[in-house]
């Protein structure tokens, strides 16, 4: 569309978005858009029409002649026409076959369709849709975007962070640990998207799903369906009525907005670890970038709390998909309005997993914020080792013990270690118990919380070498 006329355009996905994201817009498109839609069908119906051909015109150079016909068809419609079309047969199908027909020779202009109900034509095309933009842009989008997860947590693997539960500081952790997080998480999303993407299925099964009209053209109509399906990259499913069972693009859709959420908590975390107070991450801005229009000072974390805001607005349409399992009997309409805006979940969807990739692209890690938090982080959160090393020691009243030197070092504005020193039996108990554990000094152990992260820097490397071998294996299968 012309960028003038763009701007009267009603959703934001048609103008704002789009301009953000040119490129991949322009990629969506070529699934989702309207052009798209009528392009799909336009295909569905040529490669019917080519089986119909061939088993119902008789073997001859000249039959070889009108599957050519057939196969070039797409190329010859348009949906500009075919949408002209639609203005007078008020039936977006019957329009299709109409402008088909006037594309082909007269001898097949009435095998177009022929056996086919409207739902066989748009299912079908629709499964081809959701495929191939999942495939071709979704899919190589959140794969770019786990490699720069794994890539960030790879790096940050050793650096010592605070942990945090419940917004409190809880025990040292690694910055590479607390992005594995999501490294595991979107990873394990990952191979169910293309898994559900290849489960799509397709139909020409007719009115009703009992092949009523094609059983009167072929003896074997599966087989006609089976056929035409295979040309396109699908298949059938076990059973259908008038629509294809809805349950096969249910499980793509929730699949994906599963991913969606995964990137929108990371999106928090990240905007959270942003906040003045805790000063450990900050997004870049470009040079001449405003954060507020009355604080110079302000650097707002605005693309983190964006795809947060995306995933607020796409996600809660999981209830319509749902919804739209139900249609009465063999088929009703109380899904043609609702399901035309699928796409613009998947649209929101991209938008917002290209942002995080932004995001993630220009991320900086302040190494110094990180350290200082940890710093004061340390006067309590070695209650915890504390209280592991007492109760390992025999201490029955172990928790107790450490949870009454907490109270005390916040009267007193001192740390529980220097706090456990003091109490002699405590402390030997303590000592004794690291050496026979650990093989160091408590007094070493316990002058550095670094010393206190467990496995975090080793998971962090093992979820990322297992997730570069999950993206490398869907990179594979989409080949």
């Amino acid at each position: 569309m012309q960028e003038d006329l763009r701007f009267r355009n009603l959703s934001p996905l048609d103008h704002r978005y789009y301009l953000a994201n040119r490129e991949l817009f322009e990629k969506l498109a070529d699934h989702l858009s309207e052009e798209a839609a009528a392009g799909r069908c336009v295909r569905v119906e040529a490669v019917l029409l080519k089986h119909l051909v061939l088993h119902l015109v008789d073997a001859s150079p000249h039959r070889d002649a009108l599957v050519k016909e057939t196969e070039s068809l797409p190329q010859r419609v348009s949906a500009a026409e075919v949408y002209r079309e639609e203005e007078t047969t008020r039936h977006n199908i019957r329009a299709v076959v109409n402008v088909a027909q006037r594309h082909l020779p007269e001898e097949i202009r009435h095998l177009v369709h022929l056996g086919a109900t409207p739902v066989d034509i748009l299912d079908t095309a629709a499964a081809m849709r959701y495929r191939d933009v999942t495939r071709e842009v979704v899919l190589p989008l959140l794969l770019d975007l786990e490699e720069q997860l794994i890539a960030l947590a790879e790096g940050e693997a050793e650096t010592v962070s605070i942990g945090r539960t419940h917004g409190q500081y809880a025990v040292p952790i690694t910055v590479g640990f607390a992005l594995g997080e999501y490294v595991s998480r979107l990873g394990e999303s990952l191979p169910r998207i293309a898994a559900a993407a290849g489960e799509l299925r397709g139909k020409l099964s007719g009115a009703v799903g009992a092949y009523n009209a094609t059983s009167v053209l072929h003896p074997r109509p599966e087989v006609l369906e089976e056929e035409v399906l295979a040309e396109l990259g699908l298949r059938a499913g076990e059973h259908a009525t008038q629509i294809v069972s809805p349950e096969p693009l249910l499980r793509l859709l929730l699949e994906m907005n599963i991913a969606f959420g995964v990137i929108a908590n990371l999106a928090d975390d990240l905007r959270n670890l942003q906040r003045s107070e805790i000063g450990e991450l900050s997004e870049y801005f470009a040079e001449g970038q405003v954060g507020s229009s009355t604080m110079p000072h302000k650097r707002n974390p605005w693309n983190a709390e964006h795809v947060k805001s995306l995933w607020k607005a796409f996600s809660p349409r999981a209830v319509t998909w749902f919804m739209d399992q139900i249609s009465e009997h063999q088929r009703d309409l109380s899904n043609s309005a609702s399901g035309r805006f699928v796409v613009e979940f998947v649209a929101g969807f991209v938008a917002a997993a290209e942002r995080m990739r932004s995001i993630l692209a220009r991320l900086r890690v302040d190494r110094e914020g990180i350290a200082a938090n940890v710093a004061a982080g340390s006067r309590r959160v070695i209650a915890e080792p504390l209280y592991i090393l007492l109760a390992a020691g025999g201490v029955a009243d172990a928790h107790e013990q450490v949870r009454r030197l907490t109270l005390l070092a916040d009267e007193q504005g001192r740390p529980v270690g220097d706090l456990a020193r003091e109490e002699s039996e405590l402390w030997q108990t303590v000592e004794r118990t690291c050496r026979e554990l650990t093989g160091g000094e408590a007094a070493e152990f316990f002058a550095d919380p670094r010393r206190y992260t467990g496995r975090a820097a080793e998971r962090a490397r093992i979820v990322c070498g297992n997730a570069r071998r999950t993206v490398a294996s869907v990179r594979e299968g989409l080949q």
